[in-house]
């Protein structure tokens, strides 16, 4: 399930509204985080739950995109995972609580 994400070819941000009760400081963080990702990396970022409820940086870009700079994408997700660790493990918190946990118990 998407989280958010940001294209850097369109200029634009998304935010999944089911997750729209995180709180608006969270919200704008993560808006920062990934249109400021778009703007030094290019391509297509996107925050991603999966099935467990780890939270994955996808990027993608144009083929013809001869800028991107796959090489420095990875790394900024690597500096990413370290500086937030503490927002990314609470947004797999929440996810695994909210939506994982609780789709489980309603199932029994």
């Amino acid at each position: 399930m998407v989280l958010c994400g940001s294209n850097g070819y369109e200029r634009k941000y998304y935010f999944n509204e089911t997750f729209a009760n995180l709180p608006e400081a969270v919200q704008k963080e993560l808006q920062i985080l990934c249109v400021w990702f778009t703007e030094e990396c290019g391509g297509i970022l996107t925050m991603e739950f999966d099935e467990e409820g780890g939270l994955e940086f996808k990027h993608t870009t144009s083929e013809y995109d001869g800028y991107y700079d796959e090489i420095g994408a990875d790394l900024k997700i690597k500096q990413y995972r370290e500086e937030r660790r503490e927002l990314l493990e609470g947004l797999e918190l929440y996810y695994r609580t909210l939506f994982i946990f609780a789709n489980e118990r309603t199932a029994e």
